[in-house]
């Protein structure tokens, strides 16, 4: 038999058992329901007309009111209509006379008196009869209740043991194969591919077990043709990672070391073919190399290493080690894809580059120095010519010799700033660090600029108190980069505008701040403005320098101890700031 047809018969039994004890429940609850509906129907309205009608006759003197009457006569006509027991139709009809004769106009009080006796007579006679009525039904609705109880239970009985019987029996039909599957997948998962499945009978699960046993023992055959592909492959990687000219040491997730190839153990004075699985952090502790290298932070900056004779450098790279999930799955499918197995250094040589760096800064170095005393000199000729004592010139030749005067001054900006560079590429910059008022440095970096700013009719505004505490700075280097900063600002403000300088105190912190309100910056450039030789793209209509100016100015900040940034939107204009902190 088939696992649905199975499947169908069970279910189609528990359909039928539960219509039938549905049927059996509603039967009798609905049995109940008439009986005491019957109870409290009929007999309770009687009872409180009965009510109604002796409140009414207590709470009125005699004669009776216009208004008594009629509220009587209308509690008399619903009991009239509301006759259910035996007797109670006589007692009903002796009351409407007692009402009649009660409300029979020139009547006597004594018959009046008379007629509310028998009305009172009456009333009592319709409670009694109506009480013995509930009481009666009552009791044969209890009896009914009873019944139906001992009938019920009955039936649920039965069905509960055939449920009961059901629930443990039936779910063994499917439970018990899917468990024997269940185990055998996981000695799969483990490896043991000799796993067989024996299911008798012609249904799905036989099937199944069929197919298992033939899919294990495709994944045994697998497995013995795969060993030696495997050690292969391993002892072929293991070549690769032993020839490579960088140096690469791999540790599992306990720290313990997977391999070291031959430039690593030669680097670091150890044999690697006797560390495969050392404990790594034991061998730190006797060699001061491999501690910082598995230590060292990310950083760009490379590692000085004495190998091959000299001074060497070394850029490290650190890599985890992911490898796909192998045990239970996770909830997140996707994160759980891979796990960490351990992490990859490696070193490499990058001996060759810093010597071709190094070059590259001396011999700007060497032509900056060079350039900037004959650039000085044509400047000084420049500015001879411009001398009315040497000699008149026509318009064209005193534009002409303008433009060369401004050519001079970016050239020797430009070599200035290439001179500054090289200082700090090569580890060369010089600080004077000194007790400075910073706002006295901003003031002094305004005045440098002030003749630009008035040729602009540009406004030049300082905030800031006259009691902020002394900045331990290189004041010269300082105002260089506020100098830098309001050049910048002046070049790209718009003529009869204004900028803001600012110097306030953050905690510790002094910061200074240049604010124009010019045509701002770009977001996608902010991030890359103080990178060497980068440049904003420009509409052509301000000169822009040699891309240092930005970068010269951060490696100033940063030697001081300082951090700096810039803040700015497209219409808004650009904040250019930097943070030192106060001297101790």
């Amino acid at each position: 038999m088939k696992i649905k047809t199975k499947l169908r018969l069970g279910f189609g039994f528990l359909f039928l058992v539960v219509i039938f004890f549905g049927a059996v429940s509603l039967h009798y609850m609905n049995k109940i329901s008439v009986s005491a509906r019957v109870i409290l129907k009929d007999n309770y309205e009687s009872l409180r007309y009965a009510r109604e009608i002796r409140s009414i006759l207590d709470d009125n003197d005699l004669p009776l009111s216009a208004a008594a009457v009629e509220k009587l006569k209308m509690q008399l006509e619903l009991e009239q209509q509301n006759i259910t027991e035996p007797g109670e139709a006589k007692a009903v009809a002796d009351l409407s006379g007692a009402f009649t004769a009660l409300t029979r106009p020139g009547a006597v009080q004594s018959a009046q008196r008379s007629a509310l006796r028998q009305m009172h007579l009456q009333l009592r006679t319709i409670e009694e009869l109506n009480m013995q009525a509930i009481v009666r039904k009552n009791e044969a609705a209890r009896q009914s209740v009873e019944k139906a109880a001992t009938y019920l239970i009955f039936a649920a009985s039965i069905c509960f043991i055939v449920l009961f019987s059901f629930s443990v029996n039936f779910p063994g039909f499917v439970a018990n194969p899917l468990r024997e599957f269940s185990e055998a997948i996981k000695a799969i998962g483990r490896k043991n591919y000799k796993q067989r499945l024996e299911f008798k009978g012609n249904d799905e699960f036989a099937e199944l077990a069929e197919e298992f046993n033939a899919m294990t023992a495709q994944l045994n055959r697998w497995e013995n043709s795969n060993l030696a592909k495997l050690q292969s492959e391993k002892l072929r990687i293991e070549a690769i990672i032993g020839q490579m000219r960088d140096a690469i040491i791999g540790l599992n997730e306990k720290k313990e070391i997977l391999f070291l190839n031959k430039v690593a153990g030669q680097l670091l004075n150890l044999d690697g073919r006797d560390l495969t699985g050392a404990d790594a952090l034991e061998l730190m502790k006797k060699n001061d190399l491999l501690s910082s290298v598995i230590q060292a932070a990310d950083d760009t900056k490379p590692m000085k290493i004495y190998a091959d004779g000299k001074e060497s450098y070394f850029k490290l790279e650190r890599r985890e080690i992911l490898v796909p999930m192998t045990g239970e799955p996770s909830e997140n499918a996707i994160s759980a894809s891979l796990k960490t197995a351990g992490e990859v250094y490696v070193l490499k040589n990058v001996t060759e580059y810093k010597e071709l760096d190094e070059a590259k800064t001396n011999f700007i170095a060497t032509v900056s120095h060079e350039l900037k005393t004959p650039i000085s000199s044509i400047k000084m000729s420049v500015k001879l010519l411009d001398d009315e004592r040497v000699g008149g010139m026509n318009p064209e030749q005193r534009q002409l010799v303008q433009h060369i005067k401004e050519d001079c001054g970016r050239l020797l900006k430009i070599t200035s700033e290439l001179l500054d560079l090289s200082q700090v590429e090569t580890g060369n910059l010089q600080l004077n660090l000194v007790r400075s008022d910073p706002r006295k440095v901003a003031i002094y970096a305004m005045d440098t600029v002030r003749l630009q700013a008035e040729q602009k009719e540009i406004e030049l505004e300082l905030i800031g108190r006259n009691d902020l505490p002394k900045v331990n700075m290189d004041t010269e280097k300082t105002a260089w980069v506020l100098v830098n900063f309001l050049s910048n600002a002046l070049r790209y403000s718009v003529p009869k505008s204004r900028v803001v300088v600012q110097v306030i105190q953050h905690g510790t912190d002094i910061e200074f701040s240049v604010r124009d309100f010019g045509k701002g910056i770009d977001e996608q450039y902010q991030k890359r403005l103080f990178d060497r030789y980068f440049q904003v793209p420009t509409d052509g209509s301000n000169k822009s320098g040699s891309g240092l100016g930005l970068a010269i100015s951060k490696d100033f900040i940063e030697a001081e101890g300082g951090k700096i940034w810039v803040e700015s939107a497209i219409g808004e204009g650009s904040r250019f700031c930097f943070l030192l902190p106060v001297a101790e």
